[in-house]
């Protein structure tokens, strides 16, 4: 439950390219959130609805602010890269200035405004070795021992890219769902499917872990990069296409950065009423 359970609480709706966030910014203003509450917010019906919920709490080592990530089973999640460049974007606005650094349980990430429009964060170097990923046992990770030889690869979450002649016609609900639960992954995975349609351009569909099928998905698209490079199909730098909208990706030598677009789609509050149906 959260700890002013008879007061009006403040939420973000933001979304990137369709990936969409609940936003609560803690820093002044602590709020307690429990597994079922974050549910109970995710429900498109008789909630707010989201992909991920995000916490803003207070940041520490010269980071701007810590974010905390649930999915919309309650679950949580490592990471967010779409919901991080929202997030810092709001702080760049709110703050006016060019940068911020956040801390996730990735560690520091830092994030720009990359002009146009656009929000660049780095999210980390990807998690390579199986026991990185997590995978249950020791493997090669580029290529599983699973019909279509995925690869796996961590970027603060688990992932699992495949590679095929057309994303668009994958039954993506059926496959996602299936992999997610594989037992390679004891902590289940996202999925990708992603196909190459020219020279550094890959179309990309996701099935999120504790969500499902989503528009986008940033950590996705730095996981499916990273692949596809590791695998030889493209260099370190891509464009991705989901179907939310276009990700760029860079494999850098200090991490995967991603820069997209961004919106803050409107802002509310949590009636009092709700809040003691929902804690």
């Amino acid at each position: 439950m959260m700890t002013q359970a008879t007061d009006h609480i403040a939420f973000m709706k933001m979304h990137g390219l369709g990936n969409d966030f609940v936003v609560l910014d803690t820093r002044e203003r602590p709020v307690v959130m429990t597994a079922a509450l974050a549910k109970a917010i995710g429900d498109r019906h008789r909630g707010v609805g989201f992909d991920q919920l995000a916490l803003i709490e207070q940041g520490d080592d010269g980071a701007t602010a810590h974010l905390t990530f649930y999915n919309s089973d309650g679950s949580t999640a490592g990471a967010c890269g779409n919901a991080t460049r929202c997030i810092a974007r709001h702080l760049m606005d709110q703050g006016q200035v060019p940068e911020v650094v956040l801390t996730t349980e990735r560690g520091q990430l830092m994030a720009c405004d990359a002009g146009n429009g656009l929000t660049s964060v780095n999210m980390g170097h990807p998690q390579l070795r199986w026991d990185e990923v997590p995978l249950a046992r020791e493997m090669d990770t580029l290529e599983l021992p699973i019909d279509g030889a995925p690869t796996a690869t961590g970027m603060g979450n688990p992932h699992c890219t495949f590679f095929v002649d057309d994303a668009d016609s994958v039954d993506l609900e059926a496959r996602g769902d299936e992999i997610e639960h594989h037992p390679l992954y004891p902590q289940r995975t996202n999925v990708q499917f992603a196909s190459l349609v020219g020279p550094d351009h890959l179309r990309m569909r996701v099935w999120e872990r504790g969500v499902g099928v989503t528009l986008a998905s940033g950590s996705s698209s730095c996981a499916t990069a990273v692949a596809a490079a590791r695998r030889g199909l493209t260099g370190r730098s891509v464009r991705i296409d989901l179907d939310g909208g276009r990700i760029e990706i860079d494999w850098r030598d200090d991490g995967v950065w991603m820069t997209g677009p961004t919106a803050h789609v409107f802002s509310g509050t949590f009636t009092s009423d709700w809040l003691e149906q929902v804690s």
